[in-house]
């Protein structure tokens, strides 16, 4: 008995079609791992070389919104500052994300707890519909219905956060509600039934059992919406109205930092500091894409089901 037990722990040994595909593995992990190094890399050095070849002030950089790298400002030197710009994408990324969680969660529940069955025949058709729909569709559909109802009702251009707020909540809906449904279909169902037992409502069950206990996940599908939204361009740069300047009001056309990237990336010379600015752009866009990624990782081991 003792020699079949050993014989059944003992790890079989590797046939040649198993090593094979265990050195093919390898291979294709480290051309990912190289090509990621590589783009950082590549964005850092580029990004970088606006203080360090151009050397403009990181200080001014960060906390003025005055932006023509391309011409001398009033003290004789080009004007590169990207606060008007790093405001407006948190901006519209936090006032989208806020604005999509509860329709998102409201959603979820429909799907997981109230209707199960038939919710996910009515709505899952209508998520995967939102999510196949091509960002230049939105964009348009937002430049030629929104901005005239923006214009007709609080006058201006129409071009601003609110309709790139607007445009941005129904892109990322899709997304933080399917991580929404994975979060409360995550929830043990003993924790249903055991509330229900208590003589919990149904609204008591699903609001102070099921929520609090899919917390994590619903932060987590926030954080990834925010990503989305954070990292939008062609949309964004259709309602924005691309006027680098600081907003002060949801109607007063700006822009974003991945407007700016689209919009002229096109017009500048390699080596030269407007081009040099715009790398700097792309780089804080991936320092906010990697800090999303760590709040992901930090709010998922806080998770109450992970095993």
């Amino acid at each position: 008995m003792n020699e079949i037990k050993e014989k059944l722990l003992k790890p079989s040994k590797e046939t040649h079609q198993d090593q094979i595909g265990h050195l093919i593995s390898l291979v294709c992990i480290g051309f990912i791992g190289i090509l990621v190094v590589a783009i950082l890399f590549f964005i850092t050095t580029k990004g970088l070389a606006t203080f360090t070849t151009d050397h403009v002030n990181v200080i001014d950089f960060f906390t003025k919104s005055d932006w023509s790298p391309s011409q001398k400002g009033p003290n004789g030197k080009p004007e590169v500052g990207a606060l008007a710009m790093i405001v407006t994408s948190f901006a519209v990324t936090l006032l989208s994300a806020i604005l999509a969680t509860p329709f998102a969660i409201a959603m979820a529940l429909f799907m997981t707890e109230i209707a199960p069955k038939q919710g996910q025949k009515i709505l899952q058709p209508v998520i995967e519909l939102l999510v196949g729909i091509p960002s230049v569709v939105y964009g348009f559909i937002g430049l030629m219905v929104l901005i005239p109802m923006v214009r007709t009702v609080f006058g201006g251009t129409g071009s601003g956060i609110l309709p790139a707020t607007i445009v941005l909540f129904v892109m990322v809906l899709p997304t933080i509600t399917s991580m929404s449904v994975d979060a409360l279909k995550a929830v043990p169902r003993d924790y249903r039934s055991a509330a229900l037992s208590l003589g919990a409502t149904r609204w008591q069950m699903m609001y102070k059992v099921v929520l609090r206990a899919a917390t994590p996940g619903i932060l987590t599908a926030m954080i990834f919406g925010m990503a989305r939204a954070f990292g939008e361009a062609l949309a964004v740069q259709m309602v924005i109205g691309n006027a680098v300047l600081m907003p002060t009001s949801l109607t007063s056309p700006t822009a974003t930092l991945t407007s700016q990237l689209t919009t002229q990336m096109g017009n500048t010379i390699m080596g030269t500091l407007p081009n040099n600015a715009l790398w700097t752009l792309a780089l804080v866009l991936l320092v906010m894409s990697l800090v999303f990624n760590v709040i992901v990782k930090l709010i998922g081991k806080r998770s109450a089901f992970k095993k």
